[in-house]
């Protein structure tokens, strides 16, 4: 075997490699006539985050069967690319998961405390203990938004401190909460009861801003913030007015909308700390990605045990292109019924027809999974599984032969109830939604969409076209699917909308404000 260590890596996660005595390992600076040159005989290729592994550099590596990439993201690696040709892409999530739990307990106790407004007046040469009295953790109320690695890790150092847990993420089971004594509550909970408040979620369309001028405010009056996760987290300049006002007590940022940091409105404000993006930078931490990667990339290439890939498993190419438009298919269904209720889950059901029950249908599952949970922590097709297991999420496929249309029926289920959504794909590579709510409904499973639910009363539909219209959105497709009627009411009624623009909270409420409508909910899918 060949093994590229294109970067520099810690003599712990050399010596990974140097235990197969047979094995060819080259270091970044043995690479004399170039990493592309290299690649042509090698086996397996480790990067950090400065070399990019494009589709035209894949081309110089007939034989490279593991790309391994000693940290989370894999923006630097064309995992298409990489797909196409077999190659299978691993990285290293959780590996700093305490290194980032420790940094946001640590700002948690840095503004508690004063400690750089401390710092800075002892190295001034002044005494000033009475203006520095501060506050402890000890029974403040900690809400975490997002229970994933890292929110589970700082939920165990908090509780050392004997704080009163809160947190809110929809894909994490009442089990795995209450067997760390964490309250689960909605996002109105969670920002109206917290004494600290620490973000540790992904960056989605929904999560962007999620801290603004409407959430801050209702939050308690002396809030402390703390982000280690993504700076497009928070609005920036609702933060800056709520720290100035007082209606935030204090904030501790490791990350920032646009990184490095060279002009803000933070800086000045002597109730804010600032940190550059440091929260995964212990020593600890990468040597234990590089460690991590490099027994991965061993276990594959000697067991063909697949760790942590964040593209498809094994596939055949003719496997690969036929499957192909149902793994889309089942990504963007999964994001559709996560997005339709958002209500919590504990169950995820998937049931194929047609071809699909035929075919080997662990990327299609976890295809669908990765849809799911696409608003938590980075969720791909091959951990999707894995991480649904550790959120104690239930998994149960069904493969009903006999149909002659290759289809997808997704069920979410949690103590709020079920939704189920089916798909399938029409002309060879369009994703096409065909039931929701158990209403028949066809429209295609892409962009933005906006879901109405309502009573099958007359003028409703004319109604949300002009105000849709009145709000300058123009439509691109309008599906309409009614149920039964049961009982002496009015039947209901669905309408599943693509648009072309994302609607505004204005256009939404004036929607909602439709009598006979009872619900508007904007559906944004992944390209």
């Amino acid at each position: 075997m060949k093994i590229i260590l294109a970067e520099k890596v810690s003599p712990a996660t050399l010596a990974v490699f140097k235990t197969e005595s047979t094995w060819t390992i080259l270091e970044h600076d043995q690479l004399p006539n170039g990493l592309a040159a290299e690649l042509a005989d090698a086996d397996g290729l480790v990067v950090r985050s400065a070399v990019q592994v494009d589709d035209a550099l894949l081309e110089h590596a007939p034989n490279l069967r593991v790309i391994g990439r000693a940290g989370v993201g894999v923006d630097n690696i064309d995992t298409d690319a990489a797909t196409r040709r077999g190659i299978v892409v691993m990285n290293t999530p959780g590996a700093n998961a305490v290194a980032v739990a420790e940094l946001s307990l640590a700002l948690m106790l840095a503004l508690g405390r004063k400690l750089p407004l401390a710092n800075a007046t002892m190295h001034a040469g002044k005494w000033e203990k009475k203006s520095l009295q501060g506050v402890e953790l000890r029974g403040k109320t900690l809400g975490i938004l997002g229970l994933g690695r890292v929110g589970l890790e700082v939920a165990r150092r908090a509780r050392a401190f004997q704080m009163k847990l809160i947190a809110h993420d929809p894909f994490v089971s009442v089990a795995v909460a209450r067997e760390n004594d964490i309250k689960l509550v909605s996002t109105d909970e969670l920002f109206t009861d917290s004494d600290y408040l620490t973000l540790h979620v992904g960056l989605t369309p929904q999560t962007h801003g999620i801290l603004n001028e409407k959430t801050i405010a209702t939050m308690k009056k002396g809030v402390r913030i703390v982000n280690c996760a993504r700076g497009e987290l928070i609005n920036d300049d609702a933060l800056v007015a709520a720290l100035k006002s007082g209606q935030v007590g204090g904030a501790a940022l490791d990350v920032f909308s646009a990184e490095p940091l060279k002009d803000s409105a933070y800086f000045g404000l002597d109730n804010v700390i600032l940190t550059p993006h440091i929260a995964g930078s212990t020593t600890e931490a990468q040597e234990a990605v590089g460690v991590q990667i490099a027994l991965q990339v061993r276990e594959y290439l000697k067991l063909g045990v697949v760790q942590n890939a964040v593209n498809l498993p094994s596939l055949g190419h003719e496997e690969y292109v036929r499957l192909s438009p149902y793994i889309q298919m089942a990504q963007r269904l999964g994001e559709f019924v996560a997005q339709s209720s958002q209500a919590s889950v504990e169950g995820i059901s998937i049931d194929y027809t047609g071809m699909l029950a035929d075919a080997k249908t662990e990327l299609v599952r976890n295809a669908a999974i990765q849809g799911v949970l696409a608003q938590t922590e980075h969720v791909n097709r091959i951990n999707a599984a894995t991480i649904a297991q550790e959120r104690g999420i239930r998994l149960h496929e069904k493969k009903s032969e006999g149909a002659a249309e290759a289809s997808l029926t997704l069920t979410l289920s949690g103590p709020e109830g079920s939704a189920t959504a089916k798909a399938t794909v029409l002309h060879g590579n369009s994703p096409r939604l065909v039931s929701c709510d158990g209403i028949d409904i066809e429209v295609p499973l892409e962009g933005t969409l906006l879901l109405c639910r309502n009573l099958d009363v007359p003028g409703v539909i004319g109604r949300i076209g002009t105000i849709l219209g009145d709000h300058k959105i123009n439509i691109a497709n309008f599906a309409l699917g009614r149920s039964g009627k049961i009982g002496d009411g009015p039947a209901r009624a669905l309408a599943v909308i693509q648009v072309d623009e994302v609607p505004s909270e204005a256009a939404l409420e004036a929607l909602r404000s439709i009598e006979a409508l009872l619900e508007a909910r904007v559906i944004r899918l992944s390209a």
